[in-house]
């Protein structure tokens, strides 16, 4: 059995430990606070800071393939991205695990296009080339012959465990259902690529054993594009709820909250992401890593009905 650690708790580590878990595969959770989100005796918890290489390796000693899903605060990519990938990169060198990073399509720069693995990395704005600085640094560690790493790049997530994070999480979602008005801080109308949390980790799990994987980075299988309106129709009629109301705040709303909220303000910062297309392609990451898209009506269904357990558990 392989040994498999995850670096991480948000939506995509928890998700990613969800599917192992299933799979009946010995897992162990590091991150800085140690404790499980939810109690799990399947699973090995324990207490690192990601930027200590040294402490990293020895915590995950023994591991096969160890999965990077931390993601620092919104505002901080730029300060903490360099110090967490160095400390993974030299676990992943010191254990000789793979080394597999949940990554985003920022680095690229390029919108209007579909965005393919292909494409040079390019971005000038400062997340997109912090996320950009991240992938290089592993492929030139990983090309040095140091280490064994790919990356894994979805769009933005939506899903059972998104979090509040989440531009399609539970703050579009409450709103949606209770037939409310649902406010966003983009554009609605331009088509856009959307990730599903478990093909994403469906995608992590087959990077990390694919050998023609390691040394590049790959697209999760992710459906057709859907503007932000049409997202909100699918889930609105799927739920039962009202024809939505989407309406995003004025930009001069959006620069006003920005002087008081580093999210906002970082979030206005890529608001072209919405504004123009924002489309992935995937075909030549569904060759490789033999994985595929949840169709959206599966999607749509499996995120309600994991929203309406949860809140009848409460």
């Amino acid at each position: 059995m392989a040994r498999h650690v995850v670096l991480g708790k948000g939506a995509v580590g928890s998700t990613l430990v969800q599917l192992l878990v299933e799979r009946g595969e010995s897992v162990l959770v590091l991150s800085r606070s140690g404790g499980p989100a939810r109690a799990d005796r399947s699973v090995e918890h324990a207490a690192v800071d990601v930027p200590d290489g040294a402490a990293l390796a020895q915590a995950a000693s023994g591991a096969d393939v160890i999965y990077n899903c931390v993601n620092p605060a919104y505002h901080r990519w730029v300060t903490d991205w360099p110090p967490l990938i160095t400390g993974a990169l030299d676990a992943a060198a010191a254990t000789g695990a793979v080394l597999v990073t949940a990554g985003n399509l920022y680095g690229y720069g390029t919108h209007g296009t579909v965005m393919t693995e292909d494409l040079p990395l390019r971005a000038t704005e400062s997340k997109g080339a912090a996320r950009a600085a991240v992938w290089h640094e592993a492929e030139r560690r990983h090309r040095s012959g140091e280490l064994r790493a790919t990356e894994v790049r979805g769009a933005d997530y939506l899903g059972p465990l998104a979090d509040s994070q989440a531009h399609a999480g539970p703050r579009f979602l409450d709103p949606l259902l209770a037939g409310k008005v649902v406010r966003t801080l983009v554009a609605v109308d331009q088509p856009h690529s959307w990730t599903y949390l478990p093909d994403f980790a469906r995608a992590m799990v087959a990077a990390g054993a694919t050998p023609e994987a390691w040394g590049s980075a790959w697209h999760v299988p992710t459906a057709e594009a859907l503007t932000f309106r049409d997202l909100a129709r699918r889930f609105a009629a799927a739920g039962g709820a009202p024809e939505p109301r989407v309406r995003p705040l004025p930009s001069a709303a959006v620069r006003a909250l920005g002087l008081v909220s580093p999210l906002i303000r970082e979030v206005a910062a890529v608001s072209d992401h919405f504004s123009e297309p924002f489309v992935m392609g995937t075909a030549a990451s569904e060759r490789v890593l033999g994985t595929t898209a949840t169709p959206w009506p599966t999607v749509v269904a499996e995120t309600l009905a994991a929203r309406n357990a949860a809140r009848a558990a409460v």
